[in-house]
């Protein structure tokens, strides 16, 4: 009994850090603002005053909100990187999987931007978007490269979507590869003895086996599209106007910008149930077709 007491109390304080660390970090943060957000506290007055649910009316009622214009920015964002990142970063993934002399060298390509700060990458792009287009187009005379890519609300997000995709397909591919690889190779020699060659291969064979991988990617480019936050803050600041204003950035303005703390915490609170919800949806959409294969 003394050992298996001594290792309990091992065990309680082998986890006691990182218990009080996500505390700390995560739970606390979320109780107190589910507290603020039934309040109008602007982060400086010492006794924050008690509204009730009014932050979370003015929220769907008042005209100048942008949180529910922010909502269908991210929703939208979300679908385009979702579909692109996984589409181009599977299609990469099976190249990158043939044997060729820069096959590595080319992953290591494709995976570098992934590893720079969203926040550099983000300048970098709106210097190419801005200057480094302009300069091209008095060389080619290429009207594309003439356009506001950043000043037009519609190219904006485009803009916007493209260097996101462009930032993080590299991990996507890498994630891919690890399952390509993975796939008894004697399963695709038996395909192919039995007549399955190019796309039919990798539909019928290839992809159903690299389900486990797809599930990940989709789910972690869900969580990442959602969140999307320093890409936009370096490109566009969320215009033009509030054009490209993700729930992030908005929660961030309206809460530190504003000094609203109140209507900024009953926001994030909307947006973590709605990420709940949708996340939830996701999972169990493709728990049931792993069931199916």
């Amino acid at each position: 009994m003394g050992a298996k007491r001594k290792e309990q109390i091992e065990n309680v304080l082998f986890t006691l850090p990182a218990v009080i660390l996500v505390s700390a970090t995560i739970y606390i943060p979320f109780i107190l603002s589910g507290y603020y957000s039934l309040t109008k506290w602007n982060g400086i007055s010492k006794q924050p005053e008690f509204i009730g649910f009014q932050n979370f009316v003015t929220i769907f009622t008042d005209a100048s909100s942008n949180f529910l214009n922010s909502i269908l920015f991210t929703t939208k964002y979300t679908i385009v990187f979702i579909i692109f990142a996984n589409i181009f970063a599977l299609a990469l993934a099976v190249a990158l999987t043939q044997k060729f002399k820069l096959a590595n060298v080319m992953r290591g390509v494709f995976f570098i931007p992934y590893i720079m700060s969203m926040t550099i990458v983000g300048f970098i792009w709106k210097f190419i978007f801005s200057q480094g287009f302009a300069k091209l187009f008095e060389m080619t005379g290429w009207q594309w490269l003439n356009l506001s890519w950043l000043g037009n609300p519609n190219l904006a997000f485009y803009s916007v979507a493209f260097v996101g995709i462009w930032q993080s397909v590299g991990f996507y591919i890498v994630l891919y590869i690890a399952g390509l690889q993975a796939i008894p190779s004697d399963i695709l020699e038996a395909a192919t003895v039995d007549g399955a060659t190019g796309l039919r291969k990798f539909f019928s064979v290839t992809f159903p086996m690299l389900w486990p991988s797809v599930t990940t990617c989709v789910f972690m480019s869900l969580t990442n599209s959602l969140k999307v936050f320093d890409i936009i803050l370096a490109l566009t600041q969320g215009g033009p106007g509030k054009a490209t204003a993700s729930v992030t950035l908005e929660i961030y303005r309206e809460a530190f910008q504003n000094n609203n703390y109140g209507l900024g915490s009953a926001e994030s609170i909307i947006y973590f149930l709605f990420v709940l919800i949708l996340t939830q949806v996701v999972l169990k959409a493709f728990n049931k077709r792993d069931v199916g294969l």
